[in-house]
């Protein structure tokens, strides 16, 4: 516990001190000043303060719940990542690679925000206001009445949101941003996990929406302390080339919506306008069936998406490489011991490449079959069907599992006119679906011999 600190008061003038001295400086009067402890500030917060409330304790069953109110943005795409829109005190996290499109999503955000009514304003740190004009001039809002504050210093910034009083409040970025009760630098540990208590403090209090901005490593994660993704209530990640047309933003955490959910952007001269049919993206344009080309619905969050899966695989050396990308490279390794064991297809000397189009990155167990069926098909030379898609799970003794939410999938595919489907024995539709022909297998050797029947 700290020490209370001393005080010397005057007994005749009631001066005061830090220390003891023989005469008085108010009054100059000697041997007058007597030692006290000085009273602590009721009036100061404490900067460790709890980011809620204090509230008594509650039995959980009377506590009175209510769904939260949530604003769209104006882009359905960002609305969908962040569960509906924003919610009223909400923080939200996001990062991304330089250059990908952060701070152009969110001016536009407030922009729309800003039309619809809504107090905006936006906190840049790491340009000046005539650059933020000049960027809302190349996206097309001439007539935007969005706020902006150049501004990195954190007392500064607390105190236009307390006198501008916004809805929503975007921070770019929250590296820049310092606090002068810390004599670290700004984008240090200290002053980004202090900022942003601070900042998140503010916004459950006053009821803002705040979005911070943060940068990312070379890894690809969010630069600062793992605390500050568990402080927040919302998490999101740009992903995607930065040369590539597309975008993809996905939700890491939300406390108001689900997990995993991506929004799909395309980057144009006028700003990120949102895809409304992602599959198209993931799909490459062949005009016929090549090798080694399948087809897979994968889920991303509440969202199927038909991604094409392609494999290469050629005559290696003494040491023959495997190499995925979009997919677990352990995984690959695994489903290559599967398909010599159980389904006799050998590539110990060939190299093998698996490829997710489109940038994709894709977790879920339920890609193994499509990853099968485009390197036995890449082995042999001999292309899938046209309109074919495969997914499922599968184990190390050969079996296929099934995939969450299958009949979701099949009819995705089948609203994008695939005609034929290998998928696992138990997602297989209790009646026939109209224009699709549904193979249901239960092991791997199962479905190649289909495919090869198929010649």
């Amino acid at each position: 516990m700290a020490k209370d600190k001393s005080l010397f008061t005057c007994n005749e003038c009631g001066g005061t001190s830090p220390k003891w001295l023989g005469k008085c400086p108010s009054c100059a009067a000697w041997n007058t000043l007597v030692e006290s402890v000085a009273a602590p500030d009721s009036g100061v917060r404490n900067r460790f303060a709890s980011l809620a409330g204090t509230a008594q304790v509650a039995v959980l069953a009377d506590i009175e719940a209510s769904d939260v109110d949530r604003t769209p943005t104006g882009h359905a795409e960002l609305d969908r990542v962040l569960g509906g829109g924003i919610v009223q005190g909400g923080v939200v996290l996001i990062g991304g690679d330089p250059g990908i499109g952060k701070s152009t999503l969110l001016l536009q955000a407030l922009d729309s925000l800003q039309r619809a009514g809504k107090n905006t304003l936006y906190v840049t740190g790491e340009e000046s206001g005539a650059q933020v004009a000049l960027r809302s001039r190349r996206l097309g809002l001439e007539a935007s009445q969005v706020r902006v504050l150049a501004e990195i210093q954190l007392e500064k910034i607390l105190g236009a949101l307390g006198s501008q009083q916004p809805d929503v409040a975007v921070i770019d970025s929250i590296q820049t941003v310092y606090s002068d009760q810390l004599s670290s630098a700004p984008g240090s540990v200290a002053q980004v996990r202090e900022c942003a208590a601070h900042l998140t403090r503010a916004a459950k209090s006053a009821g803002v929406c705040v979005v911070l901005v943060g940068h990312v490593t070379k890894e690809g994660a969010l630069a600062g302390p793992r605390v500050l993704e568990h402080m927040v209530d919302t998490v999101l990640y740009f992903e995607g080339d930065t040369h590539s047309q597309f975008r993809l933003v996905r939700a890491i955490k939300n406390r108001f919506g689900a997990v995993n959910e991506i929004g799909v952007f395309a980057m144009t001269e006028k700003g990120l306008k949102g895809v409304s049919n992602p599959s198209a993206i993931f799909l490459s344009q062949h005009a016929e069936p090549v090798p080694g080309s399948c087809v897979m619905v994968t889920l991303e969050g509440t969202r199927p998406l038909l991604v094409e899966i392609q494999a290469l695989v050629d005559s290696g050396g003494p040491s023959p490489r495997r190499l995925s990308v979009g997919l677990d490279r352990d995984r690959l390794a695994m489903l290559l011991a599967v398909l010599h064991r159980h389904a006799g297809v050998a590539c110990m000397d060939q190299d093998v490449f698996i490829n997710a189009v489109g940038g994709v990155r894709i977790g879920e167990p339920a890609a193994d079959l499509a990853v099968m069926l485009a390197i036995s098909s890449s082995l042999r030379g001999k292309a899938l069907p046209k309109g074919f898609i495969a997914f499922g799970e599968v184990g190390l003794a050969g079996e296929v599992r099934p995939a969450p939410r299958g009949q979701e999938r099949l009819r995705e595919a089948a609203k994008l006119g695939f005609t034929q489907a290998i998928v696992p024995k138990a997602n297989a539709p209790k009646k026939p679906m109209e224009g699709m022909a549904v193979h249901a297998v239960e092991r791997v050797e199962e479905a190649l011999q289909i495919v090869r029947g198929w010649g």
